[in-house]
């Protein structure tokens, strides 16, 4: 019986892409909602004290990662033209699911596959080093794609080479070199590349919303993070 990339990405079993000692119990979701942020009356534009917060967030809830943010309509991006421009309209709809936790902290490879690119994606706002894993499941092919990361995590990556799943990849960046965030993992899974290399949009319009929702499933489908 066929099976959609959804059905198998729950199929799958035990996956961590961030330090694999680290159990989910210990994770914590965090909301940065443009409601949420604007009540808070959150600096997202100061990467120390965006840090500060998350970690007085996962202080006060006796938690090692935050996570959250898939489908989350965020004030984050407004201060880059990244994400807005005079002919673009506002991307502020994130695709992916966002791991935060200290700089330095091992990223693994969700599944077995192997490495189908990577770059340094360096303007304000935007992932920093990146990692794209090709994937292929019961002849279904796919891409997971890892950002923030530190510019070490580039260092001696090849095109096609072979990655083992819980395998260490990368380690987080600080900002700025990550974009200019506090640090986080942006994880995302991606049916079709549209030909991009070493990158792919994290973040969407309203307008693009239907698309990219199909095309960037739920990450939690595969880590199922309670």
């Amino acid at each position: 019986m066929y099976k959609n990339l959804e059905q198998l990405l729950q199929e799958q079993k035990n996956v961590k892409v961030i330090d694999s000692s680290i159990d989910y119990k210990d994770y914590v979701t965090l909301d940065l909602s443009a409601t949420h942020t604007d009540q808070l009356n959150l600096d997202l534009t100061n990467a120390l004290i965006f840090e500060a917060f998350i970690e007085n967030h996962l202080s006060k809830n006796k938690a090692k990662v935050a996570f959250g943010g898939y489908l989350e309509t965020r004030n984050l991006y407004r201060r880059s033209t990244v994400f807005k421009n005079e002919i673009t309209d506002e991307r502020n709809i994130h695709i992916g699911l966002d791991l935060w936790i200290k700089a330095g902290t091992s990223v693994l490879a969700a599944l077995d596959g192997k490495i189908h690119s990577f770059q340094n994606n360096t303007a304000l706002g935007d992932y920093g080093p990146t990692i794209v894993l090709e994937h292929t499941i019961e002849n279904s092919t796919f891409y997971t794609l890892y950002g923030h990361l530190d510019l070490n995590s580039l260092i001696g990556k090849e095109v096609g080479q072979i990655v083992k799943k819980d395998e260490v990849i990368a380690k987080l960046g600080a900002s700025p070199i990550n974009g200019d965030y506090a640090p986080h993992l942006h994880f995302q899974i991606i049916k079709d590349l549209q030909e991009k290399k070493g990158d792919y949009p994290g973040v969407c319009s309203q307008k693009e919303l239907e698309f990219y929702s199909r095309n960037c499933p739920n990450p939690n489908l595969l880590l199922k993070i309670q």
